[in-house]
């Protein structure tokens, strides 16, 4: 098939496509004729419709879709005969009338860039380090012991002391409220409560509110101001003083549990004790360390495969992304409750460089991974789905989680090919070695 390619693009190219109308005219009768088997006009029998009614009725109809029909498949046999790869769907225009002896459509559409890798040898990665100490292992430990804290009323010893004979709310105390609040004397909707419950210095509540329950003892109460922001989510209030009354109902201290054999019960560790939470967070913190590591270095690799590279970019591709992060925004906003996240307005062009970006990489790794044979082996799947499970308390259940769903694994298979690339780049690239402290590993971007 001989047609002429014209580029009206970087990536954009354009073909004509032309053909004769006599080439449809036996598909034209035959749908002609299958539309008057099930045409209804008043008067006649279905079925026995006349032929010229019937193309008034639907001729315009027919004579369109079988000329695009047909165009859009003499395209596709001219794409694969010339092997060109095309990104998403031709657009096609008609450019001549439907009833010309001659159909003329013009075919727009996209091809993938021919990616040549840039010279990375020069970029400077740095490949981080860390130990896990002590210290690491009992702020873990700590922060354990957090989550599992509970309360008991100030005075009170309920078999783990009485908190102290300072009975007044302190930081970190749980207290239990009455409020009131009012404007110019007025009471406002949302500004009363009663046993409203939240705890000391975590930010649950403004400033002068924490202030005011601060030092109070169960019985006392307060007045005081409070100025609510100009951004306050409550608009009827926001920028505005307000008085509100608290009447303290409850102190309660915060207990945290001991660390022993039954704070190790309570972690899931039924034999070792202590020792063996110690060993188990030891092990937890090193895997963290080790994709934190991990982490970074991919973000450093692929940063210098992309600035390396030049190349331009699908428009179709770049636009399909773009759609992708939207909905995915959309998602995020719908899981944390908010009102009609589906609708709710994206600025065009808010995720347009991030998408760019993400089609950029892919495009290069796609290149490279065939340039350099890094797709993975049915050996390295297997190895980080054995690593993966083995954080959990049956990692042959994990293990078979994975391999019974095509696109866990296909997930899987990405993130290995992505790490071969990872230590490709290191083995072509000025890689420089640095010791960190594990916090300082953990704010490295």
């Amino acid at each position: 098939m001989s047609l002429q390619i014209e580029n009206i693009g970087a990536l954009e190219r354009k073909v004509s496509l032309e053909f004769a109308k006599s080439e449809l005219l036996p598909q034209r009768a035959a749908k002609l004729k299958q539309l008057g088997k099930n045409m209804k006009m008043a008067g006649f029998r279905p079925g026995k419709v006349p032929a010229k009614m019937i193309e008034q009725q639907y001729g315009q109809q027919v004579d369109f879709e079988l000329s695009f029909d047909h165009a859009s498949n003499r395209f596709f046999e001219f794409a694969q005969e010339q092997k060109i790869e095309l990104v998403g769907q031709p657009r096609l225009e008609p450019k001549s009338e439907l009833d010309a002896d001659q159909i003329i459509f013009d075919a727009f559409f996209e091809v993938f860039p021919e990616v040549t890798v840039g010279d990375f040898s020069q970029s400077e990665i740095t490949r981080y380090d860390t130990e896990v100490n002590d210290a690491e292992i009992d702020k873990t430990i700590d922060l354990l012991r957090k989550q599992r804290v509970h309360y008991h009323p100030r005075g009170e010893d309920l078999g783990h002391g009485d908190g102290g004979s300072n009975l007044s709310a302190q930081d970190g105390d749980q207290v239990t409220i009455d409020f009131v609040g009012s404007i110019d004397g007025i009471e406002f909707d949302g500004g009363k409560a009663s046993d409203f419950t939240f705890i000391l210095g975590q930010g649950q509540m403004l400033p002068e509110f924490e202030a005011a329950a601060l030092g109070l003892a169960s019985g006392q109460d307060k007045t005081f101001p409070l100025n609510f922001p100009q951004d306050y989510h409550g608009k009827e209030v926001a920028g505005k003083t307000a008085e509100f009354k608290i009447t303290m109902k409850k102190v309660e201290w915060p207990h945290l549990p001991e660390i022993n054999d039954e704070f190790a019960l309570s972690l899931g560790v039924t034999e070792g004790g202590v020792d063996k939470v110690r060993d188990e967070v030891r092990q937890n913190l090193q895997r963290e360390i080790e994709r934190r590591k991990q982490t970074i270095l991919k973000t450093q690799a692929l940063d210098a495969l992309s600035n390396a590279t030049t190349l331009e970019l699908p428009k179709f591709l770049v636009s399909q992304e773009e759609e992708r992060l939207i909905e995915m925004a959309r998602q995020d906003l719908e899981q944390r409750g908010v009102p009609n996240a589906k609708n709710a307005p994206i600025p065009p062009g808010m995720f347009a460089p991030q998408a760019e970006q993400r089609v950029k990489l892919g495009l290069i790794l796609n290149q490279l991974v065939k340039d350099e044979s890094l797709k993975p082996s049915p050996e390295q799947i297997k190895a980080e789905i054995d690593e993966q499970a083995a954080s959990y308390e049956d990692p042959q259940e994990v293990t078979l989680w994975y391999y019974s769903d095509p696109k866990r694994l296909g997930d899987i298979e990405s993130l290995v090919m992505e790490n071969n690339v990872v230590a490709y780049v290191l083995s072509k690239a000025k890689v420089i070695d640095k010791k960190v402290t594990f916090e300082e590993l953990s704010v490295i971007k």
